[in-house]
C-alpha cells in the first residue's frame, strides 16, 4: 500500500519537435513537488494571474484565469470609452479600429504564422460557418466533408449547416472518421478516408475529451497531396501547444481566446488563413471585412482586405478583445515553447501520480490521454466509473476540475499559473475520494454545467 512517505521513481522519456529530449525521474513525495517548483523558469507568472483563494485551479483548458494585466487593459479601455467616446476608434491607446489585427499580430508569433494571415474576430462557431463555408467548393462527385465522430459537438452542427445551405443531406456527405476506443482517432484511417468524394476536410487539433494531439503536419501533407483543402479547430491546443502553420501550409484554422490563451468568459475567438488565399472572396461577407482604408466609403460592392482580416464580419467586440493585449503579453514574455515544455512535464507528472498511487485497488482511476508527449496536449483525462461524483467532491474540497461523459475527468494544470505541489494535491484528493467514499454523497447526474 502507497504511503507519504514511499519514494518511487520512474523515468519517461520525451522527444518533441518542440522540446528537447529530455528524461523525467519523478518520487512519489510532496516534498520531491515542492523541489519540482523550486527549479521551475516560469514560477515567477503566477503573481501575474489572479488566482481563487483557498482553491487548486485545475480548469484552465475551459477558462483560463484573469491576468492583472489583463484586468488593467479591461479598466483602461474602460476609461477610453469614458474619455474619448467614439474617439477611442482611432485615439485609443491601441486604436479600437485596428485592434482585432493588432491582436492577431501578436498571437501569430504564437502559431508560425505571418502577423497579416491571423486577426482576432467573432466566435469559434462563427468562423467555422466562415471558413468551411469559404473553402468548401462542392463540384462532381466531390462534395463530402469529413471530420471525426470525436469532435466537439459545436464543430459538426456547423459542418452539417453548411451541407444543408447548399440542399445536401449530411447523413450521405458528413464523413465522420471513427474512433475504435471513443478516446482516440487512428490518423492512418483518416487519411485512408481522403478519397475522390472528399471536398473538405476539418478536424481538431486536440480532442477536447481524451487531449490527444493529432499530427497536423502530416495530416495536412496528405489532404494536399490529394488536392483536398484542409483546416483545424485549435481552441485546445493554441495558447499550449506551439503550431507552424505556414511551414505546414495549413489552409485555414480557428481558435477560442478563452482557454489557454485566458482571454476571458465568451472572449474574442482567433482565425487564421493562410497567405496564397488572400484573393478568394469570404463566403460570409462583412463590413469590417472590407479593406481597411477604403471601409467608410460606404461602397455597395464589397472589396475585402487582401489578410485574414478580410474575414471579419461584424464590428469588433473591443470589450471582448482587450483582455487580450494583456494575456498574450504574459504567454509571449513566457515563449511558447517554454509553456510547451513545462505543459508536458505537469502532465507527465499527474499521469505517474496516478499510475502509482491512484491505479491499483481500491481506487482503479487510469489515464485516458495518450502517453507519448507528440500525442497529447495540455490536458490529462482521467478516467473513473464514478467520475461525474468523483469532479463534484473534488470541488466541494476546492479543487477545480471539468466532467466530460461518460467518465471522464479532465485536469488541465496551467503552466502560466499551476503549481506541481498543486498537481501533487490533486492526486491525494482522488485518493482520498475514494478512501472515504465522499463521492456517494453527491447524485449521479450531472449539473447543467460540469
Amino acid at each position: 500500500m502507497y504511503t507519504s512517505g514511499d519514494r518511487i521513481r520512474i523515468t519517461t522519456t520525451l522527444a518533441t519537435e518542440e522540446v528537447f529530449p529530455m528524461s523525467y525521474a519523478f518520487e512519489a513525495t510532496e516534498e520531491y513537488s515542492h523541489q519540482l517548483d523550486q527549479k521551475d523558469p516560469l514560477s515567477n507568472f503566477r503573481q501575474k494571474f489572479y488566482v481563487p483563494d483557498h482553491a487548486i485551479y485545475m480548469d484552465g483548458n475551459s477558462l483560463g484565469l484573469l491576468s492583472k494585466i489583463s484586468e488593467d487593459r479591461v479598466l483602461r479601455v474602460l476609461n477610453e470609452w469614458r474619455t474619448l467616446g467614439i474617439r477611442g476608434w482611432l485615439e485609443a491607446d491601441l486604436p479600437w479600429f485596428y485592434m482585432s489585427e493588432k491582436l492577431g499580430a501578436m498571437c501569430a508569433k504564437t502559431v508560425g504564422a505571418l502577423p497579416s494571415e491571423v486577426v482576432a474576430t467573432g466566435t469559434t462557431t462563427v468562423n467555422i460557418h466562415s471558413l468551411a463555408n469559404t473553402f468548401y467548393k462542392p463540384e462532381g462527385r466531390r462534395k463530402k466533408i469529413l471530420a471525426d465522430e470525436l469532435n466537439f459537438p459545436s464543430d459538426i452542427y456547423a459542418l452539417t449547416s453548411v451541407l444543408k445551405l447548399r440542399e445536401l443531406d449530411p447523413n450521405e456527405n458528413l464523413i465522420l472518421a471513427p474512433s475504435h476506443d471513443g478516446r482516440t482517432l487512428d490518423e492512418q484511417q483518416i487519411v485512408e478516408l481522403m478519397d475522390e468524394d472528399i471536398a473538405l476536410v476539418f478536424l481538431p487539433s486536440v480532442l477536447y475529451r481524451s487531449g490527444q494531439l493529432l499530427d497536423v503536419e502530416n495530416l495536412t501533407e496528405q489532404a494536399h497531396e490529394r488536392g483536398i483543402p484542409i483546416g483545424f479547430d485549435c481552441s485546445h491546443s493554441v495558447g499550449t501547444v506551439p503550431h507552424r502553420f505556414d511551414e505546414w501550409q495549413v489552409d485555414f484554422a480557428l481558435w477560442c481566446s478563452y482557454k489557454y490563451l485566458n482571454g476571458g468568459p465568451g472572449g474574442t475567438a482567433f482565425l487564421y488563413v493562410n497567405e496564397r488565399h488572400f484573393a478568394v472572396e469570404p463566403a460570409l461577407a462583412g463590413w469590417f471585412g472590407y479593406v481597411k482604408e477604403k471601409q467608410f466609403d460606404m461602397a455597395p460592392h464589397f472589396e475585402h482586405a487582401r489578410s485574414a482580416g478580410g474575414w471579419q464580419i461584424s464590428s469588433p467586440a473591443i470589450l471582448s478583445s482587450i483582455p487580450l493585449e494583456g494575456s498574450l503579453r504574459i504567454i509571449l514574455e513566457a515563449g511558447i515553447h517554454a509553456i510547451r515544455r513545462k505543459s508536458l512535464k505537469m502532465t507527465s507528472y499527474l499521469m505517474f501520480l496516478v499510475d502509482e498511487i491512484l491505479s491499483k485497488p481500491p481506487y482503479f482511476y487510469t489515464v485516458g490521454t495518450p502517453r507519448e508527449a507528440e500525442r497529447r496536449g495540455g490536458h490529462v483525462a482521467v478516467e473513473h466509473a464514478q467520475g461525474s461524483r468523483i469532479s463534484e467532491a473534488l470541488r466541494a474540497r476546492g479543487v477545480i476540475p471539468d466532467f466530460r461523459p461518460p467518465n471522464i475527468i479532465r485536469i488541465a494544470p496551467s503552466p502560466l499559473y499551476n503549481t506541481y505541489n498543486e498537481i501533487w494535491n490533486v492526486a491525494q484528493h482522488l485518493k482520498e475520494i475514494i478512501d472515504s467514499k465522499e463521492y456517494e454523497r453527491f447524485p449521479q447526474e450531472r449539473k447543467m454545467i460540469s
